[in-house]
């Protein structure tokens, strides 16, 4: 692939021997060549060039959660179970607003461990935080009916319920005898909703397009939703990201600013009865208040009374994850993708290094920096492109009078910036051994064969595929770097342009990778998300090296119950236990609270399928993997 000066990357020296010809082909243990020598009488499942010794588990897809062998998965917390004091135990049949507001929230997604270093000396006390995303109103109340529809029937109390539900949680846990249980209680437990009063700061606060009637200054907003991804910062903050807001809005669109709203997709089919019953999310009543969601929002696990902020210097778009790695200079680097078809990859640097040694110190350093959108040329190189107001093309004429049109409209100025147009890009997460950054590409089916390019090289691209790069001279703060092709998802010998490692075996594969993490070795673990509906089999995590003999050679460790997908793994420093978000058990065609496809993990008559977080550890102690 491509060059930085006249030396390729290590990445694309090992890519261009996976592509020699006679070498993988996307093809399953085929030929005597090979991309990697393979020692004799090595497989997938034994001493072979995969460093992972774990039994391989075999492709599923059923009403259970499946693990591999040697391994054991408990379930931490459910969907309803309670959270705050005072707290009800969870009944389904009689829900409430008030009770949701401190019981565990709906449909987990990203997780992120923060420790607690007074307690911690053994890494067995941590902060949890979790993401709560979206609801399936079809699964969590009963006579609504099947799909997505069945959203908007609900009642108003059920809406209560729904934006509750919604937002994010902060959890203590511990370690005792082996097992991890939530500390009941804790100083530090918290939920945040669609009703959490905010902060908004950076470049967006105060703007025009963000005042309301109940906010006339634009500084102030109620809740968080949408949350899919995230991250974390050095000084051990926590941020939560806005996916996919635009389908709590409805009503009278005319209002809009256009092209500004029709670009995120606010105004179309609203797919939740939120506006029917408050007044916020009706555009007729407050046009602005979409422009107050789809921003990072960062809290602070540590201090439930401080107000999560929305810090708007990092751009407004359907974000996906906000990771970060450390520039040379001490400037931090955050990543994060724009998770719909055709969107963009994003990098945000810091103006100002952070300091180590003074956590007030950081307290605003989100609030100033450089937004870039990320080039994928056709001969391997990345270039980031800094949105900048004032820099052709973001200048007055065009509709960026202030560096808050800037991150506001941000897609429409990554649009004038020609960036490249990317297969749904969701998480994107820097390796701690290897120091280059992975992006996770999770499917695209609307990409035509002549709109395929180096980066983006399938049309249709049903299963997804993961990049590679390499920040020039190591630097995450460089404007610059390589990029090549880690996997293409798919099955091999079925799927047109599927790639691994030739070793990889017939439950190795894997198909819309969307989350990944990397344990203490480098290895990455990927989560996938929709491969029922694109490969016929259970959403699942995957492990493989990324360095070595091993590169790039799947193998499968958990699959989720039907209908579920597998969310922000995310190991303890010891990597001796592995979290797992898995949400939206059940969320099949035909699948209602009343007969769901799955009871998914009580399996009680009753009760309904419930997202949770699980646990998994080794059988007998030791790290996870190998």
């Amino acid at each position: 692939m491509g060059k930085i000066g006249d030396t390729p990357s290590i990445g694309e020296l090992i890519e261009q021997r996976l592509n020699r010809r006679d070498a993988l082909r996307g093809l399953l243990g085929t030929g005597a060549a090979a991309a990697f020598s393979v020692p004799a009488g090595a497989n997938a499942q034994g001493a072979g060039p995969s460093s992972l010794t774990f039994k391989e588990l075999a492709h599923t897809l059923d009403d259970r959660q499946h693990v591999a062998e040697g391994y054991d998965v408990q379930v931490l917390i459910r969907w309803g179970d309670p959270m705050l004091a005072g707290a009800p135990a969870f009944d389904p049949a009689r829900q409430a607003g008030a009770a949701q507001e401190k019981q565990f929230g709906y449909n987990n997604d990203y997780l992120g461990l923060h420790p607690l270093p007074a307690d911690n000396r053994r890494g067995d006390r941590f902060l949890l935080v979790v993401n709560h995303e979206y609801l399936n109103s079809s699964l969590m109340f009963a006579g609504l009916g099947a799909g997505r529809g069945a959203n908007l029937k609900s009642s108003k109390q059920q809406v209560e319920v729904e934006m509750a539900a919604v937002g994010g949680a902060v959890l203590e846990i511990a370690r005792e005898n082996g097992a991890w249980a939530v500390v009941p209680n804790s100083k530090f437990a918290r939920r945040i909703t669609a009703n959490t009063p905010m902060d908004i700061s950076g470049p967006a606060a105060g703007h025009d397009l963000l005042k309301t009637s109940a906010d006339p200054q634009g500084r102030k907003v109620l809740g968080m939703f949408g949350n899919c991804a995230g991250g974390s910062t050095p000084w051990g903050t926590w941020l939560t990201c806005e996916e996919n807001f635009h389908v709590y809005f409805g009503g009278d669109a005319t209002k809009l600013l256009q092209p500004v709203s029709r670009r995120y997709g606010v105004g179309g089919r609203t797919s939740y009865a939120w506006p029917k019953y408050v007044d916020r999310f009706d555009l007729g009543k407050e046009p602005n208040e979409s422009n107050r969601f789809g921003w990072v929002v960062e809290i602070d696990p540590y201090d439930p009374a401080a107000a999560p902020v929305k810090r708007t210097a990092l751009g407004r778009f359907k974000r996906e994850g906000c990771t970060y790695a450390i520039a040379k200079d001490g400037r931090v680097a955050f990543y994060s993708g724009d998770d719909e078809r055709f969107e963009y990859v994003y990098k945000f640097v810091t103006a100002r290094p952070w300091n180590p040694n003074d956590r007030a110190a950081n307290k605003d350093l989100l609030d100033d920096g450089t937004l870039s959108v990320a080039r994928f040329d056709a001969d391997g190189k990345v270039n980031w492109l800094p949105m900048v107001q004032g820099q052709a093309p973001l200048t007055p004429e065009n509709g960026f009078a202030t560096q808050a049109d800037v991150v506001i409209k941000a897609r429409l100025a990554a649009d004038l910036l020609k960036a490249t147009p990317m297969d749904r890009p969701e998480d994107i997460e820097t390796n701690p051994v290897n120091g280059r950054v992975y992006v996770v590409l999770t499917n695209n089916g609307l990409r035509k064969p002549d709109q395929a390019d180096r980066a983006n090289p399938r049309g249709p691209n049903d299963h997804g595929h993961i990049l590679e790069i390499s920040p020039k001279d190591g630097d995450h703060g460089a404007n610059e770097g390589a990029w090549s092709i880690f996997l293409m998802g798919g099955k091999p010998g079925q799927d047109a342009g599927a790639r691994y490692h030739r070793a990889t075996s017939d439950n190795g594969w894997l198909s819309c990778p969307d989350n990944v993490a990397f344990d203490s070795k480098g290895r990455i673990w990927i989560a996938t998300d929709g491969g029922p509906n694109a490969a016929g089999i259970a959403d699942g995590l995957y492990a493989a090296d990324t360095m070595g003999y091993g590169r790039a050679l799947t193998r499968c460790f958990y699959q989720a119950p039907t209908g579920a997908e597998v969310c922000g793994p995310i190991f303890t420093p010891d990597d001796g236990t592995l979290f797992l978000a898995i949400q939206h058990p059940g969320e099949d065609r035909a699948s209602t609270f009343d007969k769901p496809s799955t009871r998914w993990p009580d399996f009680k008559d009753g009760m309904p399928p419930r997202p949770s977080v699980v646990v998994i550890t080794k059988k007998g102690g030791g790290a996870i993997g190998s």
